[in-house]
């Protein structure tokens, strides 16, 4: 261990909370025939956003403008907010991290879901924060033991996401909207909206933007397909939003990644094209889990989470045997959880060898 390292560094794993398919591929020498494990959009961006960022290749010798003005001003105009409103960053886990690095001290109480998002975790244990996690409720976040945890430890952050990842559950904006009229004056809660674009309607909460204890994130990586590009905001009022200039990369966003999340937002036929066709892929996804007498879980997001019945050992090794036949995917982390896999929707194509691969892997497993 490089003695350079702070001793809290120093004692954190060398770990990352993903194992990404690039990974998994090196080790087993045989690219995968389907990537339905990060959920990403196998429909891709908008061809106007591919047009945009295409030309904007030419000009990145240049840096992307450092304040993102133009980016800024059509988001607020997008979400009926002001600029000011409104922190642009690389991705929702680039911001969270940011969040962290804001607002936490060492032994600052923390607030999330057993289960949860791994990468908020991530980011409160870079910063020394003390993180306590309450268990889902009927494969859902269970809001009133997040606020019963949040009073008790007097935290100072509480993590919420609505559509959830990784169950695709969600709840209706009336249960979020109770839940911050309800928060305890020290806590912020973030509330991570990554999959608003595809969720059902009534699940996006009213929330004033000027509130004060409030920060909602939102990405250009699931319904508009930028996962690569790296491109997500938070939605907040005008002192945090101007709190993220004090620490943030002010070089971090890519002339190319401004470009293509300008073009996606303009295009909304795309955006609703992608969310007629994750509907339909999902109810195909369903069908072919209860095809196999397996229980698919509802969902909210660009995925289904899918019941295998048993336990953690058995849904890993039906991952594993999915893995080995060319179709990678994901499961929840921590029990009760993890007797669920969850599958990325995708095309005819992908959703063709889940249904050729599933029965086989299910078969191996057992």
């Amino acid at each position: 261990m490089s003695r350079f390292l702070t001793p809290h560094a120093a004692a954190l794993p060398s770990t990352v909370p993903f194992t990404g398919p690039e990974t998994l591929e090196r080790q087993s020498g045989t690219p995968f025939r389907a990537r339905l494990g990060a959920n990403e959009s196998l429909f891709g961006p908008s061809p106007k956003a591919i047009a945009a960022m295409a030309a904007a290749a030419a000009d990145a010798w240049m840096y992307g403008d450092p304040e993102n003005h133009d980016l800024k001003q059509a988001l607020a105009a997008h979400n009926g907010v002001t600029p000011a409103h409104i922190a642009v960053g690389p991705g929702i886990d680039g911001l969270l991290g940011l969040i962290c690095r804001l607002t936490l001290e060492p032994g600052l109480a923390v607030v999330t879901s057993l289960g949860a998002y791994p990468t908020f975790n991530f980011h409160v244990a870079g910063n020394a924060g003390a993180l306590t996690r309450v268990p889902y409720k009927a494969d859902h976040e269970d809001p009133e033991a997040l606020l019963a945890a949040a009073r008790a430890t007097k935290a100072r952050l509480m993590y919420l996401a609505n559509p959830d990842n990784p169950m695709g559950s969600h709840h209706p904006a009336k249960v979020i909207e109770d839940l911050v009229a309800n928060l305890p004056d020290h806590t912020l809660l973030i509330l991570d909206e990554a999959y608003a674009d595809l969720a059902p309607p009534g699940s996006i909460p009213s929330i004033a933007a000027d509130h004060p204890q409030v920060i909602r994130m939102r990405t250009f990586s699931k319904g508009y397909g930028l996962a690569g590009a790296r491109v997500g905001y938070a939605l907040t009022n005008p002192d945090l939003s101007r709190a993220f200039d004090k620490m943030r990369d002010h070089f971090g966003m890519s002339r190319i990644s401004q470009a293509g999340a300008l073009a996606a937002l303009a295009d909304q036929d795309w955006l609703a094209t992608v969310q007629a066709r994750t509907r339909a892929a999902r109810d195909r996804l369903a069908a072919i889990a209860r095809a196999n007498g397996l229980l698919p879980l509802p969902s909210a997001t660009n995925f289904v989470t899918i019941d295998l019945g048993r336990d953690g050992d058995f849904a890993r090794r039906v991952l594993a045997e999915m893995g080995a036949r060319g179709v990678f995917s994901r499961m929840p982390g921590v029990a009760p959880l993890d007797r669920c896999i969850r599958i990325s929707l995708g095309d005819d194509h992908a959703l063709y060898l889940v249904e050729e691969t599933l029965p086989m892997a299910l078969k191996a497993a057992g």
